[in-house]
């Protein structure tokens, strides 16, 4: 996966609490494993007002003017604010893929249902829990003011706003290490790659017969 170390992005106000993976990937989309191609679907129920099924021409299908992703002012979006209990629902590993595939690079709100944010970070995408009063600041403020960006320094933990306010984050500090450094759990595996061809190798040494 993508190393994430500072990122600089257009934020979008998402002013929802229980936002459920329903909400985020309908479950007709869920027939494929593959981690792309689900962005033209992400919040489908919310963004268009028909129903939405694979496969579909999104580009011509009838859009609901009021909902924020479809706001001219938020196009390019690449963090995205929202309340408590984010990700809630089922466990659907598809979420943070639409999310991701979308374009977001970090989804910030006041707290998150637990697989969702383990899910985020399996590939790459931070999702960084923030106080309610800190929210209710960065909602205001993107709101009021067009084309508002936010900085995002995960080696220091903290939320730059455009004013120079800094506001820091916790994060685990191996889910940090991975992130700056892009590993996922394959790439984890891979840095024991030598190890595992020793082992390997004796392996076939002790017990042939399993290689034939």
């Amino acid at each position: 996966m993508d190393r994430f170390v500072k990122h600089t992005g257009l934020v979008v106000p998402l002013d929802r609490s229980n936002v459920d993976t329903d909400a985020i990937i309908p479950k007709q989309f869920l027939k494929s494993i593959k981690r792309s191609g689900f962005g033209p679907n992400a919040f489908d129920e919310w963004r268009y007002m028909d129903h939405g099924e694979p496969g579909m021409d999104n580009s011509s299908r009838p859009r609901n003017p009021n909902f924020v992703l479809n706001l001219d002012r938020y196009q390019g979006a690449t963090i995205l604010l929202a309340r408590a209990n984010f990700g809630c629902g089922s466990s659907r590993e598809h979420a943070p893929w639409a999310l991701q595939d979308y374009g977001f690079k970090a989804v910030i709100a006041e707290s998150f249902a637990d697989i969702f944010f383990n899910n985020c970070f399996k590939i790459g995408l931070l999702p960084i829990v923030c106080s309610k009063a800190e929210l209710n600041s960065l909602f205001g403020l993107t709101e009021q003011s067009t084309g508002y960006t936010l900085t995002i320094d995960l080696e220091n933990q903290l939320l730059v706003r455009s004013d120079g306010h800094v506001v820091p984050f916790d994060i685990d500090a191996f889910r940090k290490k991975c992130l700056l450094n892009g590993w996922d759990d394959i790439g984890l595996t891979l840095l024991h790659e030598q190890e595992i061809r020793e082992f390997e190798s004796k392996r076939k040494l002790r017990q042939p017969w399993l290689f034939s």
